[in-house]
């Protein structure tokens, strides 16, 4: 760290323990440019091939991570069918706008409605149903007056509920309970919190998470010291505003939380994203191209029952058996995969590239400016280096491939 003139910075946070219900100061040494961590590799390696299903919006990434891009290459996901159902609430049955905006967040309406489409979506989904907040305080929030109101007692005649805690042991435990619930059909509820363990590493595949739903934008908590000395730095470095950077973290956690519904090629689900910013285009357009290209125009700007009632019939339609003939046309034999012609690219022409994509294979589209798709494919193809030559010395700089 001592070697490193600026990028770290000591951060002083009153109350920053992590230890619940324990409020006492500590003292952090924050990173600030991601960059630090990443150079290391691009120094290293002729290509680097970056990959992920949640880089959207990439616009930031050259600048946070410190590469010069030339191509940005977006791909479709392939599939045989729609099987994800993204939705966009922006008002509760009542048609009060639903929103977790600091300056509605703590309306006992905004609250009611939260839990009114939680009640909803937990009657017309079947098995497992995970749910996530923008904080742990706010969680506890609704909860609590979801409880006064009697809404949870009606959510748990429906389905049982669980939920994730800042404890390690007591999530994993609740997370083991309520797979059982689903596997023995009784169906559950996990209430959880965007950026905590759930959200970044959890799988609810299958039956596990056939609805996901996504209560607010998940911004990051602004008066954080550690926070505020990074958004400081992106501003003089990289001439990042603070607005920008908050509104792109955000999109990207969206994208991860609804993404846990989705990790294989038979799977489905639906995303609820209940919050009216989202019906916003400035909003919607930076989410990942593979939850844009099935987010049509009558998923938008939804009422609590509007979005109930397209659910349940996406749902009704996924649980038909699949024919084994759509199967075949997106899945690959082992004969197949090993075919088709290699293009190659002479080292000369190796140049930065950055890359977007699915987590699933599709589609080449380019972007402006960007080369066709077959030149992306080749960078995957490329001949490796003459005997005695090193591909690092050759070329001169890195060939970065940006996969979302």
């Amino acid at each position: 760290v001592a070697s490193y003139a600026e990028g770290f910075s000591i951060v002083l946070e009153r109350n920053g323990s992590l230890i619940p219900g324990v409020y006492e100061p500590v003292i952090q040494l924050a990173c600030l440019d991601a960059s630090l961590a990443i150079a290391p590799v691009f120094e290293r390696f002729d290509s680097v091939v970056i990959t992920s299903g949640t880089l959207s919006p990439l616009d930031l990434y050259p600048k946070l991570l410190g590469f010069d891009p030339v191509t940005k290459v977006a791909l479709d996901m392939s599939t045989y069918r729609a099987c994800i159902l993204p939705v966009v609430v922006t008002r509760g049955a009542d048609q009060a706008q639903l929103s977790t905006r600091f300056e509605v967040r703590e309306d006992p309406g905004v609250v009611r409605n939260y839990g009114e489409l939680l009640l909803e979506l937990s009657a017309a989904v079947p098995d497992g149903l995970v749910c996530f907040f923008t904080s742990y305080m706010y969680m506890e929030r609704a909860v609590s007056a979801w409880h006064e109101s009697g809404l949870l007692d009606k959510v748990l005649e429906r389905k049982l509920v669980f939920i994730e805690t800042k404890d390690v042991v007591e999530t994993t435990l609740a997370l083991n309970n309520f797979k059982r619930a689903c596997d023995c059909g009784r169906g559950a509820v996990f209430l959880s919190v965007a950026r905590g363990k759930v959200a970044e590493g959890i799988d609810f595949d299958r039956h596990y998470g056939r609805c996901v739903v996504l209560m607010g934008v998940p911004y990051q908590y602004t008066l954080s010291h550690v926070l505020r000395e990074r958004l400081d730095y992106l501003r003089r470095k990289f001439q990042i505003r603070p607005e920008d950077f908050l509104t792109f973290d955000a999109l990207r956690q969206s994208a991860q939380c609804v993404g846990r519904v989705l990790r294989s090629k038979s799977d489905y689900g639906a995303m609820v994203f209940a919050d009216s910013r989202y019906n916003r285009r400035d909003k919607r357009s930076k989410l990942p191209k593979w939850i844009q290209q099935f987010l049509g125009p009558g998923h938008l700007n939804q009422s609590t029952d509007g979005a109930v009632d397209l659910v349940r019939g996406f749902l009704r339609t996924m649980a038909q058996p699949i024919p084994e003939a759509q199967m075949r046309e997106i899945l690959l034999d082992q004969a197949q995969a090993r075919g088709g012609p290699a293009h190659a690219i002479d080292a000369p022409q190796a140049r930065t590239t950055a890359a977007a994509a699915t987590p699933s294979d599709g589609k080449a589209e380019s972007a402006p400016g960007a080369a066709e798709a077959p030149a992306v494919e080749a960078l995957f193809r490329q001949s490796p280096p003459a005997p005695g030559t090193s591909a690092v010395s050759e070329a001169k700089r890195p060939r970065i491939e940006f996969l979302s």
